[in-house]
C-alpha cells in the first residue's frame, strides 16, 4: 500500500503550522492545517500533559493516527496537519474520535 503521509516531528514545523495555518476546533480536538507544497501530507499529533498521564496521551495519539491512516485517501494532499487533543478527549470512544476528526477535516474543506 502506498504511504501518503509523514509525521511532523520538528518543533519548528509545528510552530510554523500553528503560526501560519488555519485552525478549527470542536469538543475533543483542535486541527491546524497549512499547505506544504510537498505533494504529501504530514500529520503531527499533540497531546499535552493536562490531558492525562503517558498511557492516556499515547492512547489518544494512536487513536488519531489510526483514524487518519484509515481515512487517508479521503484527504487532499500537500498539507501539514496538526491535531491537538483537548482534555475532554481523555476517555473518548473510537467512533467519537473518528467523527470529531472527520468533522474538523470537513470544516477545513480538506476532504476530497
Amino acid at each position: 500500500m502506498m504511504k501518503f503521509s509523514d509525521s511532523l516531528k520538528k518543533n519548528r514545523d509545528f510552530q510554523n503550522v500553528y503560526q501560519n495555518g488555519r485552525s478549527y476546533a470542536n469538543k475533543y480536538l483542535v486541527m491546524y492545517v497549512l499547505k506544504n507544497n510537498l505533494g504529501t501530507n504530514r500529520i503531527g499529533i499533540s497531546v499535552s500533559k493536562k490531558v492525562g498521564n503517558s498511557v492516556v496521551r499515547h492512547r489518544l495519539t494512536r487513536l488519531v493516527r489510526e483514524i487518519y491512516r484509515l481515512h487517508e485517501e479521503m484527504f487532499n494532499s500537500g498539507l501539514d496537519i496538526v491535531v491537538v487533543a483537548r482534555v475532554n478527549a481523555k476517555s473518548i470512544l473510537y467512533t467519537d474520535m473518528e467523527s470529531a476528526l472527520l468533522h474538523l477535516a470537513k470544516l477545513h474543506k480538506i476532504l476530497k
